[in-house]
């Protein structure tokens, strides 16, 4: 009986130690592309990716129903400094919209996401979102008191109106297995 107890230890242990082997471990990475909905060719457009690793923890509290600390990092300590930016064409000009804008961007994105997957990386999640309203009323004065009208003339106070301004940003969220038998 203590052989066959000992056998399936063995062979539980043998499985167990089989499958942890085979749970895939991931290493991600984020590329964005923010595109101006701003007309006239005011606005910044740009596809961003960085390969700095950061660990978020130096920039994290915990907050408890004892302890209120906020967060002091300092924002300089925050804001990478290394990144890739690749320049994208705005989807608006005086005209409306820029059909051919849009086609190059999209060729952009797609040649950046043919080499994240030549080079291991897998597409597995993209997040999108649209941005409007973007100039607030305070921000409003400050810009025209700068003499910038053309991000303030948005009438944002009828809501029947569209809004020119703002930007639309996509989010692309890949992994890569990471190879275990270098980590160890």
């Amino acid at each position: 009986m203590q052989k066959v107890i000992l056998l399936l230890t063995f062979l539980l242990l043998g499985i167990y130690i089989h499958l942890s082997a085979q749970i895939p471990r991931y290493e991600v990475t984020v590329v964005t592309a923010i595109e101006s909905l701003i007309p006239d060719g005011l606005g910044r457009s740009r596809m961003i990716t960085t390969q700095v690793k950061v660990d978020y923890l130096h920039f994290t509290s915990q907050q408890t129903e004892d302890k209120k600390d906020r967060n002091k990092s300092n924002r300089n300590d925050i804001r990478l400094k290394d990144y890739e930016e690749t320049k994208l064409l705005n989807l608006y000009n005086e005209g409306g919209i820029r059909f051919q804008n849009i086609a190059t961007n999209d060729a952009l994105v797609t040649s950046k996401i043919n080499d994240m997957l030549a080079n291991g990386w897998e597409l597995f999640f993209v997040g999108t979102g649209v941005e409007s309203k973007m100039v607030s009323t305070s921000v409003k004065k400050e810009l025209l008191k700068m003499g910038i009208k053309a991000l303030t003339n948005d009438d944002s106070e009828e809501k029947s109106k569209n809004d020119p301004n703002g930007i639309f940003m996509t989010r692309y969220y890949f992994r890569k297995i990471v190879d275990q038998e270098a980590e160890n």
